[in-house]
């Protein structure tokens, strides 16, 4: 199976049921259908071939999702950047995957049009929004082509063991890497995760994240899978009017990571009577602190809440069945259907229950590899069980309990020894987040001439001046041992992030902020 046959056959069981709400407009799944079918025509007279490149430089938009599957259509990879992205490292990824092909829209224009005047590759850019493209290579108006463009079907002869999409994720080389994904790895995928989260044509999904992260990206591949309405919002930015779209299109699934999670749980006039159908929320990214669960499930009684994990790398591979969250708070569950983790320690050897190691993933939805990057890959994807496969390293740590559910520690890289102890951040950052006040936290290790690390807490407080120094250690010595308490505390307004939310914890600063009352 490809991934463009999931819009093509909800097409014929539903074409006149809404595929998608962006903003004003409602677009049908024979609409978006025969929207995708045009500009994959337009792709194909252009000369973009099989297995070619088609960067989608977009906002969340009709357009972009009609170039999803339009490129898919056309036998192409996509490869789907975030809008926000500059010049410098769109023509990086041009010149690195060798795109045939780029669409974009009017605003973001002048910052393709430099990045393709440094790629040599590009031959066809087609622009959104009725602008005219004249200051672009092979620049088409989007608009003007779809008038004529014929839609029907192209024999390019792909296979589901093809490349469906190359997705961009950081390198620690500070170059982004294009992890690969075939059309079987999606499909693979998007079955297990609509499989345990339920998903029917009867579901409405909100989506606030930007299609450049799969986590937002799979909810509009998996909304077409199963026939369900995706609402599609730009930002979080403005949460009191999404969540009054919510209650208007009778959203029942609510996709989150944290730091969506963080602002939700501020608002003061929330009313979650106004979102009667919600019945599910997810978070990925990073894990929920135990108290925002708490929180959650408190506002939502009547929703399920599916704690899960993934990496960019295979999508999805955990996910906790939300009974198990008044047990389990802490957990990220066990492996999705179809899929196999287990833990190892440095020597590859595997772990039993209360040991912590590195996890590894089986399973048909594990990437092929990093484009063109030999090396990354062999330090990712490593032989198997059986001959014929590599699995996937995931860099990092977890333990797992007696009844196999696994427990998130850190990135290998971001544990901290101190006192000659292995700290995990995450275990003092849970009870960080216990504390009225904390809207974010993040906890490092700074280097210490006795200690060889200490431990710094950063927190970004709900309030300028609610919390102090004083009230944060004393709050970790009540509920931490003496080697976990952190030596210092530091407040800050906001944390650097990656474009999923997740606090880059490499780059908090670590001095410089004001100590004490923020």
């Amino acid at each position: 199976m490809r991934v463009d046959s999931f819009l093509k056959e909800s097409a014929r069981r539903w074409p006149d049921k809404t595929a998608l709400v962006v903003g004003e407009a409602r677009v049908s799944f024979a609409e978006l259908e025969t929207m995708a079918a045009r500009i994959a025509n337009l792709l194909h007279e252009h000369g973009v071939e099989r297995n070619d490149r088609v960067v989608l430089f977009l906002e969340s938009s009709v357009v972009a999702v009609a170039s999803i599957f339009a490129t898919l259509k056309a036998g192409a990879v996509f490869s789907p950047i975030n809008a926000s992205a500059k010049s410098g490292k769109l023509a990086y990824i041009l010149n690195h995957c060798r795109a045939k092909g780029v669409i974009t829209q009017a605003n973001l224009l002048p910052v393709a049009a430099e990045a393709i005047s440094q790629s040599s590759s590009v031959v066809l850019t087609l622009v959104a929004d009725g602008a005219e493209p004249v200051s672009v290579r092979g620049g088409v108006a989007l608009r003007e082509a779809l008038a004529t463009a014929p839609a029907r079907d192209i024999l390019h002869g792909g296979i589901d063991l093809d490349l469906a999409m190359l997705i961009y994720t950081s390198g620690s080389t500070g170059f982004p890497k294009g992890v690969m994904m075939t059309h079987r790895n999606i499909v693979t995928a998007a079955i297990s995760i609509t499989t345990y989260l339920e998903n029917t044509d009867e579901d409405v999904i909100l989506n606030v994240l930007p299609l450049s992260f799969d986590y937002g990206l799979y909810q509009v591949l998996m909304g077409a899978k199963v026939g369900a309405t995706v609402i599609l919002e730009k930002s979080f930015a403005y949460p009191a009017a999404v969540l009054k779209t919510m209650g208007r299109e009778g959203a029942t699934g609510l996709p989150l990571v944290p730091t969506m999670a963080a602002v939700l749980l501020q608002l003061r006039d929330l009313d979650p009577a106004r979102m009667p159908r919600l019945r599910y929320i997810t978070n990925t990214a990073a894990s929920l602190p135990p108290a925002h669960i708490q929180r959650l499930q408190e506002l939502f009684p009547t929703a399920r809440i599916y704690s899960m994990y993934g990496l960019t790398e295979c999508k999805r591979c955990t996910y906790l069945p939300p009974e198990q969250l008044t047990l389990r708070p802490e957990s990220v569950g066990k492996a999705i259907p179809d899929t196999e983790v287990y833990l190892i320690d440095e020597q590859g050897n595997r772990l039993g229950p209360g040991q912590a190691g590195e996890l590894v993933i089986r399973g048909g939805h594990v990437m092929k590899g990093y484009w063109e990057d030999p090396q990354a890959t062999e330090r990712s994807l490593r032989p198997g069980p059986y001959p014929w496969e590599k699995v996937l390293h995931s860099g990092d740590l977890f333990r797992q309990d007696e009844e196999g559910y696994l427990y998130f520690l850190g990135r290998k890289d971001d544990i901290i020894k101190t006192r000659g102890e292995k700290v995990s951040p995450k275990e003092i950052e849970n009870v960080l987040y216990a504390l009225p006040g904390v809207r974010e936290a993040a906890v490092i290790g700074v280097p210490d001439p006795i200690l060889g690390q200490a431990i710094k807490a950063l927190i970004a407080p709900a309030e300028e001046g609610s919390l102090t120094e004083q009230q944060v250690l004393r709050h970790c010595a009540r509920h931490l041992e003496d080697f976990l308490i952190p030596r210092t505390v530091e407040f800050v307004s906001e944390f650097p992030k990656t474009d999923s939310g997740k606090i880059r914890r490499a780059e908090v600063p670590v001095e410089g902020s004001a100590r004490g009352q923020a």
